[in-house]
């Protein structure tokens, strides 16, 4: 059925093509007559005159032109925070151009500082003297006791319940820590300060009244042997110049790392024993 009405419309659409072409011959009766290699000519001729066309007439696009007084586009120019303002390093020098030593102090006070009673005793009544009765008594034996007072590296603190006196001995060693004290303080670039002497020769009447209010003092004293002394690291006195400049306050805890330094050079080379008191707040040493 459907390949019938194909068939159909094929002889309809083939008489409806013939009818077409044979009012073409008859309203134009010479085209019959023109060659047909004239006809293939002038379509080939027709087709290349329509590709030149499209090659040679597709419009470009030009830029417009600027107006002369258009103001040339800028970026902007991306926002930067200030720079803080820094300070230029000091690098602190001393007197003589030299940059100041390092304080370094010891690692621990305990550790570096552990010579007992017993240990400081033998040494005492090795190179001390015999126990003094009383102050009396003390001025008497000048010949084996040296009067120790306030000296320009460190201040004798007034004294209660001992006397300023001291074997040669320990009057010596007494004077090299206070000169040696003074040396580190300079070369560490700090302002100088002297340090205190708490407690020096005790006589047995001293002892035994110091016994009664203080029950850590011992009847066998090491000071009563003019070999033993006790240096305050809480407290020191600033050396100042009458006529100059107030020097600038340096806390007590410097001033201890740097006096722990030097005492801890005396114990290691040979020159003495060394208690840490924590709560009389002293350095107790005593001569070797």
């Amino acid at each position: 059925m459907n390949k019938d009405k194909r068939k159909h419309r094929y002889v309809e659409g083939l008489g409806i093509l013939i009818i077409m072409l044979a009012l073409v011959r008859c309203a134009f009766p010479g085209i019959s007559t023109q060659p047909v290699a004239q006809v293939s000519e002038a379509v080939d001729s027709l087709k290349a005159d329509t590709v030149i066309t499209a090659q040679t007439e597709v419009p470009t696009e030009e830029p417009a032109p600027k107006p002369d007084n258009q103001v040339p586009e800028t970026k902007p120019v991306p926002e930067t925070k200030p720079v803080p303002e820094t300070k230029p390093v000091t690098t602190r020098y001393l007197a003589d151009g030299q940059r100041p030593h390092r304080i370094k102090s010891v690692p621990s006070y305990l550790r570096a500082f552990p010579d007992s009673q017993t240990v400081q005793l033998q040494a005492a009544q090795y190179w001390g003297v015999k126990p003094v009765k009383d102050r009396l008594d003390a001025e008497n034996r000048k010949s084996e006791l040296v009067y120790v007072d306030c000296s320009p590296y460190y201040y004798i603190d007034p004294l209660h319940s001992s006397i300023p006196y001291l074997v040669p001995r320990a009057a010596i060693l007494l004077q090299d820590i206070g000169q040696a004290f003074f040396d580190s303080l300079q070369v560490k670039g700090v302002p100088l300060h002297r340090f205190i002497v708490t407690s020096v020769l005790r006589s047995q009447v001293d002892v035994a009244k110091l016994r009664q209010y203080n029950p850590n003092a011992t009847e066998q004293s090491c000071h009563l042997y003019g070999t033993t002394f006790d240096i305050c690291y809480n407290r020191y006195k600033t050396v100042e110049d009458p006529e100059g400049p107030r020097r600038r306050e340096v806390r007590n805890d410097t001033l201890k790392f740097v006096l722990s330094e030097v005492l801890n050079d005396m114990r290691q080379n040979g020159r003495c024993y060394i208690k840490y008191e924590v709560k009389q707040g002293c350095f107790h040493m005593t001569v070797r």
